[in-house]
């Protein structure tokens, strides 16, 4: 069984994940590969085809270039398991083997300040076994001739396990494969969350239903403060709109583009066949309304085009291909994610506010959450990290490399 249902089976589950996007099926995947794990499991996704969810509208991509030792280590899990990802499904033949297209991100630091913060986290980097390199304007020049580069003053780039992989394949098999393996995927609503002092008692659905569960698990995405909100918690998440455009450019680069990071904000990488997908967001950059996906019809020609034009001149003449807005799960507090149990309500689950980062961070987030929901602490990464105390004791953590 592959397809979602529209009923509940039973009334009562060891885990209900709000959530089936990229998030919640990694979540239920994990679960279901926990030897000590055997409860009963639900998926709760209002639309199961995740035609507007962050999970449709990345980028699917993973980089290694952050400025914290512990985003590094989430990065290089997800390499090792898009790499072994027929292996970790139990060498299934109908799982495809995936590799990483690794292209590399090029950050380019227009001002001292900003190559300061290059050189600090390449240093991290290196320090966690990453492949950073830092590189003068010639050297970028000579390594990838088509750049603009007069009012660059330094580089950073890694080739090592970064750049694009086939994230809807992995969200596909997480899914097929935990319903295969007896995860429940519901297509339906949680409109309310009954909370009775310190305990998640049920959940209310649209169609009337009532289940009980023993743990909830926060999986909405850009909802993720609506879900946290119904059981009378705060969470900082926010929906934030970002632009995408696939164009095809009329003299096309002769070797592959990094996902390059200009000093405007805008970025654009290859995406095969003569073809570059580009993205940026407004400068005032306000949350959006759940269901706002309406491209702004200004960014383009005012902010986006002249950007990639000047840094690329070949890209003076692309035509656009598609375009298409989607949702940043934006933590407002610190750009991070917010993973692991409510310090008072101890079986309401975070797996929140990912800022962008989501598709790539969550094979580890996935592992971590049904580490936790098992064996009530991590096993592998040290996740704590992302505790949700942060918040409540106001300590940020400064992630200095956020697209």
């Amino acid at each position: 069984m592959s397809q979602a249902t529209q009923s509940p089976a039973h009334s009562k589950y060891d885990v209900v994940i709000i959530g089936g996007g990229i998030m919640g099926a990694s979540t239920a995947w994990f679960l279901t590969d926990e030897p000590d794990f055997n409860g009963r499991v639900l998926v709760i996704e209002r639309d199961t085809t995740l035609e507007f969810a962050s999970t449709t509208h990345t980028n699917s991509c993973v980089r290694q270039q952050f400025s914290t030792e512990l985003n590094v280590r989430i990065s290089q899990f997800t390499a090792e398991f898009v790499h072994s990802l027929r292996d970790r499904m139990g060498g299934d033949e109908r799982v495809p083997e995936l590799r990483i297209q690794s292209f590399g991100y090029m950050y380019l630091a227009a001002d001292e300040g900003f190559a300061d913060t290059l050189r600090a986290n390449q240093t991290i980097q290196h320090a966690a076994g990453a492949a950073t390199q830092l590189l003068t304007p010639d050297q970028i020049k000579a390594a990838y001739p088509f750049y603009t580069v007069d009012d660059i003053v330094l580089g950073s780039i890694n080739t090592v396990n970064e750049g694009y992989f086939d994230g809807s394949t992995v969200n596909t098999w997480w899914r097929r494969q935990a319903i295969e393996r007896g995860v429940e995927w519901l297509q339906n609503e949680v409109v309310a969350i009954t909370r009775t002092g310190d305990q998640i008692e049920s959940v209310t659905l649209a169609s009337g239903d009532i289940i009980s569960c023993g743990q909830l698990v926060n999986a909405s995405g850009p909802r993720g403060a609506r879900t946290a909100a119904m059981a009378g918690l705060t969470l900082p998440i926010e929906p934030r709109k970002r632009y995408s455009w696939v164009v095809k450019a009329d003299q096309p680069l002769d070797r592959p583009l990094p996902l390059t990071i200009d000093p405007s904000g805008v970025h654009v990488r290859e995406n095969g066949g003569g073809t570059y997908q580009v993205g940026a967001h407004s400068d005032i950059d306000p949350a959006a309304d759940f269901d706002d996906f309406a491209m702004d019809p200004d960014i383009w020609m005012d902010k986006v085009w002249p950007a990639i034009a000047h840094r690329i001149p070949a890209f003076e003449a692309v035509r656009i291909q598609a375009e298409w807005t989607g949702h940043y799960a934006m933590n407002t507090f610190d750009h991070n994610a917010v993973h692991g149990p409510h310090p008072e309500v101890r079986n309401f689950l975070f797996i929140n506010g990912f800022s962008g980062h989501g598709l790539q961070q969550s094979p580890a987030m996935g592992r971590g959450m049904a580490e936790w929901i098992t064996h009530g602490a991590y096993q592998t990464l040290d996740l704590s990290e992302f505790g949700y105390d942060r918040l409540m004791h106001n300590r940020p953590i400064h992630e200095r490399a956020v697209i």
